[in-house]
């Protein structure tokens, strides 16, 4: 299944690169050819932010070694004006960018003319810009709250206590505490609507418990499809031709930074099995004490196999 967003006024027909196409596969939106009219080279701030290390540490050498080239060839222009700089060198004037750039200054090379002054009077600006600059984007980076959450590769639609239930299971990796945590469930799917019109409607799924007051181990998440859930009467066909969608949002604050952190997941119509069970990782040892398996926290179990 294919769609295609236009603008609102169709008057105005949408050039080829302005047009974002959404491919459906196993039940999960794909956006195709996104960067075509929008590029994250628009909105530096956030690429940066969201790059790797090894890239935002590439930017940041590249634009160094760019910037300091640049103001050599300021100086080249100028003439001799550099004192203890060979006529014509551009390494000695790259040099001295540098240590122009970073306020090193080791006494050698120091400008001679007017031009010179007014040179590095810029660079000493532009310095004190990109250290600053650099240096709130690396704090950024560092600073940035995150979580380490373990969302089951599938999930799961069995009995439990006569019910047919919705399961999925949640892990915190990081081992510490994830104080007030909240998880929300969300369904989405194709509807028609009564004038015929194809609509992508988004239900809130009611979980037995959607807090916890200290989500530290694991977490199964559980809805009651009863005659309320908007899953009652669909089965696995329907939900694939629906497109149907779970998208599940989990935030709460770490103890260890003391600021909100949030994950999310979504499961695609084949993600969701019928009359499977979650393998049991609570496990008891021969003193009386439990333990969490987590070699078994993806496995399930059909339910003929456990009958």
């Amino acid at each position: 299944m294919r769609f295609r967003l236009q603008k609102l006024f169709r008057k105005h027909k949408p050039h080829q690169s302005q047009r974002v196409c959404i491919k459906v596969r196993d039940g999960q939106f794909h956006i195709v050819g996104l960067g075509a009219w929008y590029s994250y080279w628009r909105d530096p701030y956030h690429l940066l932010l969201t790059i790797p290390w090894t890239g935002f540490l590439l930017l940041a050498a590249v634009g160094y070694i760019a910037t300091n080239a640049i103001f050599a060839l300021a100086y080249l222009a100028g003439g001799n004006c550099i004192e203890n700089a060979r006529p014509g060198s551009f390494f000695d004037v790259f040099f001295f960018s540098v240590q122009t750039l970073a306020s090193i200054g080791y006494g050698a090379l120091y400008p001679k003319t007017l031009y010179a002054n007014i040179v590095v009077t810029i660079e000493a600006m532009a310095g004190l810009m990109g250290i600053a600059v650099t240096t709130g984007l690396a704090f950024a980076r560092f600073s940035r709250p995150t979580a380490r959450v373990l969302f089951s590769r599938v999930a799961v639609i069995t009995p439990h206590d006569g019910e047919p239930t919705l399961m999925f299971r949640t892990a915190n990796q990081r081992r510490n505490l994830i104080l007030e945590a909240q998880m929300r469930v969300y369904m989405m799917r194709d509807e028609m609507t009564l004038e015929g019109d194809y609509i992508r409607r988004i239900y809130d799924l009611k979980l037995r418990r959607n807090q916890s007051p200290s989500f530290t181990l694991t977490w199964l998440a559980m809805h009651t499809i009863d005659e309320y859930s908007p899953l009652f009467g669909m089965t696995a066909e329907s939900l694939v031709q629906s497109n149907t969608t779970l998208v599940i949002s989990v935030s709460g604050i770490d103890e260890t930074v003391a600021q909100v952190v949030h994950a999310r997941h979504t499961y695609g119509a084949t993600q969701i099995l019928w009359n499977y069970q979650f393998v049991n990782i609570m496990h008891d040892t021969e003193d009386g004490n439990r333990y969490i398996d987590y070699q078994s926290f993806h496995d399930v179990l059909s339910l003929d196999e456990v009958s």
